[in-house]
């Protein structure tokens, strides 16, 4: 089997096509149409992967990721009928990796999974590579190979993507690195225009450092472009 994924879904018809197209790929799903239930499973099970719906009758998909994000650190994809870009910003800023909205092709979101626990378990088991695997900067420090994060000797914890983020922008240290080039490198997809994935998780990064938002120490804005650590 390739994993087992969540799927939490008010709507039955789509939280079985879901089913369907991920079991027929080999993954196991454990399926729940409400958000109770769901939080059961997760206090004695740890999935591969969850695919949480934004709207559920009892419990939202947001409190759902929060209390995954209190203890781990596996791929959340929101499914959202919305398209409102404040729900999408929401997902990303409490630590969702992905978000799809409704209607969606099944095999996108069959893609989608592939894409994020391939990143997930490149991020885990990291191939040998004859570069730098260490940056310290004015306090900061940061490990490729350990995957620690270090702020004036205090552990930062990071999620996958917050690592990748932080380690592409400190391996380009004085560089100013589009958003367009960050995302693509990161999430490994082509960049689409008003994408507020970068944007996020920049925020929560900064939230982590304890970055002022005026004059941020570390992740400097460069506005039109994109972002650097000088």
């Amino acid at each position: 089997m390739n994993g087992t994924i969540l799927v939490v879904d008010d709507e039955k018809e789509i939280a079985d096509l879901i089913e369907v197209y991920l079991t027929n790929d080999g993954y196991t799903v454990r399926k729940f149409y409400n958000g109770t239930d769901a939080l059961k499973y997760l206090e004695t099970s740890e999935p591969d992967l969850a695919i949480l719906d934004v709207m559920l009758p009892d419990i939202d998909g947001f409190h759902i990721c929060r209390k995954i994000r209190e203890k781990h650190f596996y791929p959340v994809i929101m499914l959202t009928a919305k398209v409102e870009s404040g729900d999408k910003i929401m997902g990303l800023t409490i630590g969702a990796d992905d978000y799809i909205t409704k209607p969606f092709n099944p095999l996108e979101v069959v893609a989608r999974v592939k894409t994020q626990l391939r990143r997930c378990r490149n991020y885990n088991n990291p191939l040998p590579q004859e570069q730098k695997n260490e940056y310290d900067i004015r306090g900061l420090y940061i490990n490729r190979d350990s995957h620690k994060c270090t702020l004036y000797g205090k552990e930062v914890t990071l999620t996958p993507l917050e690592f990748s983020v932080l380690w592409y922008l400190c391996d380009n240290q004085g560089r100013v690195v589009p958003s367009e080039e960050l995302f693509e490198a990161v999430w490994g997809e082509k960049y689409l225009d008003n994408n507020n994935t970068v944007m996020a998780h920049i925020g929560r990064l900064r939230e982590k450092l304890h970055e002022p938002a005026r004059s941020p120490k570390f992740i400097k804005t460069v506005w039109g472009v994109g972002y650097t650590i000088e």
